[in-house]
């Protein structure tokens, strides 16, 4: 019976998928252009809604779409992260003792010998090649978030993954022969596991325990159904019809988590048909792309940087789960993916995030604040169980639900990493001026946080505020020596950050006992380290003098913005005294967000030429074709050491945030355009990027010259801009100095410079 009504279904929808085999697309220069399908997974072309994604590659004579799903975890508990001895105060007890070994066998080891919790692949799609042969031509269609495929014999095929529904689609025309799609699964009951139990290459996926799912088909319907673990599963269903030489099919991803069935999505979409839900899906990206845009004259820079906003695109939704490290293109290799493919906070999410503001992207980026949110609960668990103490603290490696995971606990538990995340909040609140936001979510955030490090921290006899053992990710790995018995400026940065957000947050409320308070706690801080060169180092006596990846000393500088430019001569002497070590020390052991980074850092610095060489380099060598990062030198020409390729997204946002920097600048309260371009960047411009206050902002320099500056004011309030040339704005102002110029304005107004 169910079969006869899925075939009646079919035959109902058919008629309307006939007349509609072809999804019109609109070509950009920045397209992923090939001449054939990519030949290996993270080489492929991406897909994604940020809850289902698909990557579109060429597996020995068959096609195959790589399907994830952002929710498909197996959540089993971690054992060691749990009886009497999950207390910071037992691990402070081995510091003192220096007797570590107990800690990482406790609380490191596990991460890499136990296969999860991890995120787990989902399924892949296969169509055989051997009939109608490789296609000539495959190329991702930016505006549409759509992958073609052209063969010489005309045949084409298209598929997207749809905008805001769990499903995709894929259409053949011209087919001289008729194929079908059949569903491949995961092996997690391998015969010759390889044993690796390596987590950045991957662990064997048959290390889970599973039991082998199973594969029905009925008609032209096939459901794949993997049970996880506990009374975890997952669901995989592709639908297809073929019409005279027209194939049209979808398919979907469920979990038991999100109580949706795979097959009741994609026989959905069916019904509503090609047509309809493509026209949905380019709505949605319609007006996300325009949210904002930027026009370089640089064209490695400008593809990238599209190319990376389209995977922002792809990885967030405002109800989303937030980006992990692969996001939903999870590896297709019959392994785990790098890293467990988890929620890395010590730094990857941080990053991922990081083009939400300027980039005009709030509500895409409210996906990772309401999961943050969500899980508070958990987050105050944790420093409970394990830290002793009342407050909010965040694991620095965290499961899909927010729990610990460990690894080097200095940076995967570390003791300030909630700060970094509630710079979020604080953001959020700083770029949208929504004070619903800040008094119902950005403050109450970072006063519980505020809270914990209040306790978390001692005061010394002399009055000074700091933490009895400090860490700075991840220098000296997980060894003894990463716990310093001084405060590590990391740490310090952190902690200064977060209590003058706390006060300033609390101020802005009227909270005047709460807001003095905060300010008090920051004044107990003691300043930050900086060597006999004025550079800043990890902690007092450990110079910044060997190549790393992580610039954690550097946190006070960017993002956290507490030492500025425009704080005056002694600001601008550390910033320039760290950009040279870092220069001089050289990035042997950096990685690709390494560049990203520092890009950022130096955009601060005005130094435009900087930025954009260390965002070239980023692009040419630590990319694969498909513009994936993968963390090693691609290219093997001395820009790193490490020339390994495991992909993860937070160099790709990183850079995306590091061209913004470049263009826009407002974290002091003053709008600055074009802050840090390279003097030879004649033509440049920008629509719609976002600035501190709710203001939006469009700029455009032709030869050199800026000749147009459009603000619109969303909430109203007083702007602050520094005079973009000779333009004048065509209201009244008044000038602080020689150049920033005050203008007040009112909800909806838009403000004119020009010429």
């Amino acid at each position: 019976m169910k079969i006869k009504l899925l075939l009646l279904l079919c035959c109902g929808l058919w008629s309307s998928c006939n007349s509609y085999d072809y999804c019109p697309v609109t070509p950009s220069e920045s397209d992923l252009v090939f001449t054939e399908l990519a030949r290996s997974w993270d080489e492929a072309m991406p897909l994604g809604n940020a809850t289902v994604g698909a990557l579109v590659w060429q597996r020995d004579s068959t096609l195959r779409l790589s399907l994830d799903r952002t929710d498909l975890w197996d959540l089993r508990p971690v054992d060691s992260l749990s009886g009497d001895n999950f207390r910071f105060s037992w691990v402070k007890e081995h510091i003192r003792q220096k007797n570590y070994l107990p800690v990482q066998k406790k609380l490191d080891w596990p991460y890499d010998m136990n296969p999860a919790p991890s995120k787990i692949p989902g399924a892949a799609i296969e169509f055989p090649l051997e009939q109608i042969g490789t296609p000539t031509q495959v190329r991702l269609y930016l505006n549409n978030a759509l992958c073609e495929a052209d063969w010489a014999d005309g045949t084409q095929m298209q598929t997207f993954v749809h905008a805001t529904e769990p499903i995709g689609w894929f259409v053949f025309r011209n087919l001289k022969t008729p194929i079908e799609p059949s569903i491949i699964t995961p092996v997690y009951n391998k015969t010759k596991p390889d044993g690796s139990l390596d987590p950045v290459s991957g662990q064997d996926l048959h290390r889970l325990g599973y039991q082998q799912g199973k594969v029905v088909r009925e008609g032209n319907q096939i459901t794949y159904h993997q049970k996880g673990y506990g009374d975890f599963s997952y669901d995989v269903t592709v639908c297809w019809k073929q019409e005279g030489e027209t194939l049209y099919g979808t398919w979907s991803v469920t979990s038991s988590l999100s109580g949706e069935q795979a097959s009741e999505k994609a026989e959905a979409a069916l019904q509503r048909g090609l047509k309809h839900d493509y026209q949905a899906h380019l709505e949605y990206w319609d007006k996300y792309w325009a949210q904002s845009s930027i026009t370089l004259p640089d064209s490695v820079l400008q593809k990238q940087y599209q190319n990376e906003m389209y995977k922002f695109g792809s990885t967030t939704r405002e109800h989303s789960y937030p980006i992990s490290l692969q996001a939903v293109w999870t590896a297709d290799n019959g392994k785990l993916p790098p890293w467990k493919g988890d929620y890395h906070h010590d730094l990857n999410t941080q990053l991922s995030y990081w083009p939400t503001y300027t980039g005009n992207h709030l509500t895409e980026g409210m996906g990772y604040l309401n999961t943050l949110w969500n899980q508070r609960d958990a987050y105050k668990r944790y420093p409970r169980r394990y830290f002793g103490t009342e407050g909010m603290n965040i694991p620095g490696v965290c499961t899909l639900t927010g729990e610990p995971m460990g690894g080097w606990i200095q940076y995967s538990m570390s003791q300030t990493v909630a700060a970094w995340l509630a710079q979020h909040f604080y953001l959020q609140w700083k770029y949208s001026a929504d004070r619903t936001f800040l008094k119902e979510r950005a403050y109450p955030f970072i006063k519980d946080v505020a809270i914990y490090l209040e306790q978390i921290s001692e005061v010394t006899p002399e009055g000074v505020r700091k933490l009895e053992f400090s860490s700075s990710p991840e220098i000296f790995d997980n060894s003894l020596q990463a716990w310093f018995s001084d405060m590590t400026n990391y740490d310090l940065a952190m902690m200064h950050f977060l209590f003058k957000a706390a006060s300033e947050l609390a101020h802005e409320l009227n909270l005047a006992d709460e807001a003095g308070h905060w300010a008090s706690l920051e004044a107990q801080l003691p300043d930050y380290d900086i060597d006999e060169e004025g550079c800043l180092t990890f902690a007092k006596g450990y110079p910044y003098k060997e190549s790393h990846r992580h610039f954690s000393h550097a946190m006070a500088i960017h993002p956290l913005g507490l030492i500025d430019w425009s704080d005056g001569e002694k600001s601008q002497h550390i910033i320039r005294a760290t950009l040279k070590r870092l220069d001089e020390v050289g990035p042997d052991y950096w990685t690709g967000y390494s560049y990203s980074w520092l890009a950022n850092m130096k955009a601060r610095a005005f130094d435009g030429e900087g930025a954009a060489q260390a965002l070239k380099t980023f692009a040419e060598c630590f990319c694969l074709k498909n513009t994936f990062h993968a963390n090693g030198d691609q290219t093997q020409s001395g820009k790193s050491r490490f020339t390994y390729r495991p992909f993860t997204l937070e160099g790709n946002f990183a850079f995306a945030a590091g061209i913004q920097e470049m263009l826009l600048q407002s974290h002091t309260g003053v709008i600055r355009i074009f802050p840090a371009i390279p003097k030879e960047w004649k033509d440049v411009s920008f629509e719609s990027l976002r600035a501190m206050g709710a203001f939006l902002v469009s700029a455009r320099m032709e030869g050199g010259e800026i000749n147009r500056v459009c603000i619109y004011s969303e909430k109203g309030g007083m702007l602050k801009i520094a005079r973009p040339g000779t333009l004048k704005p065509n209201k009244n102002y008044t000038l602080s100095g020689t150049d920033i110029l005050n203008i007040d304005t009112q909800a909806g107004e838009w403000i004119e410079l020009n010429p």
